[in-house]
């Protein structure tokens, strides 16, 4: 492939080169016409004078058509064969301009960050295909393995029982994916909030944690809820998976019997909510990929999530005007923090 490149690279400057020549001696052939018509030649000093600077010109003309074609041509020709290369999907290319003509030089720079910028697309286009792939395989597995066992007429009831139950959770957290991806899917489609009206954000979030009762409460976990009275003018459906996802994130981090803070702040134009576990902490290198799609930094814990979650809860956020950010040290809890326009 790169020596096709190569040849019809060559080839193109050859086919420059082939018209300057010919332009050129089309131009001197002209112009010893001119000579030899302007001048009555009768004497072969003359004659010799006007060839002598016929092919002078011709020497001026084939030397400036050389440079023309390392300076004008040979960029052209790089980029055309660089743009080949990344219509063959390969990326990984970076192009450098030494010349002094601006234009080239821009060009060059917008390309190489159009290669940058696709390089990137085919990896997140790569890691999701294999994400999606994965996170579905696991389930559909997990149902298929536990149909097959339904069929044993040796099992006893409670053993089916216990069957079906892990069917409905692997077909409940396939369902959930579904649903999670075709959301996140559309918001990252949107550019604000839609829908909005006035509703009582305390009491949303005093809504969610009622709702996660039974994961909290066989934890016996020591909840401080500081939740004074905030009315918010937002999408009250879309805010909710932020609410839900941070609190029940904290709740299943959470060690048993460990304090769970919750609290909410107006503070002149922000509203702040956060929430603090004393669970495991994270790493910083884990804190810089907790908001990428199906990432999820403690993979024994992969069973009880996609990891779309956070991403979820930061697109909302960000459609919302606000942001989520996150504080954390490996042992040491972590508190994520959601910063709203009142």
């Amino acid at each position: 492939m790169a020596k096709a490149r190569l040849r019809n690279s060559n080839k193109l400057r050859w086919f420059f080169l082939s018209c300057i020549i010919i332009l050129s001696a089309a131009a001197v052939a002209t112009l010893v016409a001119v000579l030899l018509f302007a001048f009555d030649v009768t004497d072969s000093t003359t004659a010799v004078i006007i060839l002598c600077i016929a092919v002078a010109v011709a020497a001026v003309a084939a030397l400036l058509s050389m440079i023309m074609s390392r300076v004008v041509l040979a960029p052209v020709a790089r980029l055309s064969a660089a743009s080949r290369q990344i219509a063959g999907g390969d990326f990984d290319l970076n192009l450098t301009y030494e010349g002094a003509i601006e234009e080239y030089r821009d060009t060059y720079q917008s390309f190489n960050t159009m290669a940058r910028e696709l390089s990137t697309i085919e990896t997140l286009r790569s890691d999701f295909i294999a994400n999606v792939s994965h996170e579905f395989k696991t389930p559909l597995t997990t149902i298929e393995g536990y149909a097959m066992l339904l069929q044993d007429q040796e099992l006893t009831a409670e053993e089916r029982a216990d069957c079906a139950q892990r069917i409905l959770d692997s077909a409940g957290r396939l369902s959930g994916l579904v649903t999670n991806m075709l959301m996140l899917s559309k918001l990252e489609q949107q550019t604000t909030a839609v829908e909005k009206a006035p509703f009582w954000l305390d009491e949303q979030i005093r809504q969610v944690m009622v709702g996660l009762e039974p994961v909290w409460g066989p934890k016996e976990l020591q909840l401080e809820l500081d939740l004074p009275p905030v009315k918010f003018n937002g999408n009250e459906s879309l805010l909710y998976h932020v609410w839900s996802n941070l609190l029940s994130n904290a709740v299943k981090f959470s060690p048993k019997g460990a304090p769970l803070t919750v609290t909410l702040k107006e503070q002149g134009d922000r509203v702040t909510f956060s929430v603090t576990d004393r669970g495991p902490g994270m790493s910083e290198d884990v804190q810089r990929h907790i908001f990428d799609k199906f990432y999820q930094g403690d993979p024994s814990r992969k069973q009880e999530g996609s990891g779309l979650g956070l991403p979820l809860a930061k697109r909302v956020a960000q459609l919302c005007g606000g942001s989520i950010t996150v504080q954390s040290k490996p042992g040491a809890g972590s508190t994520f923090t959601v910063t709203l326009p009142a």
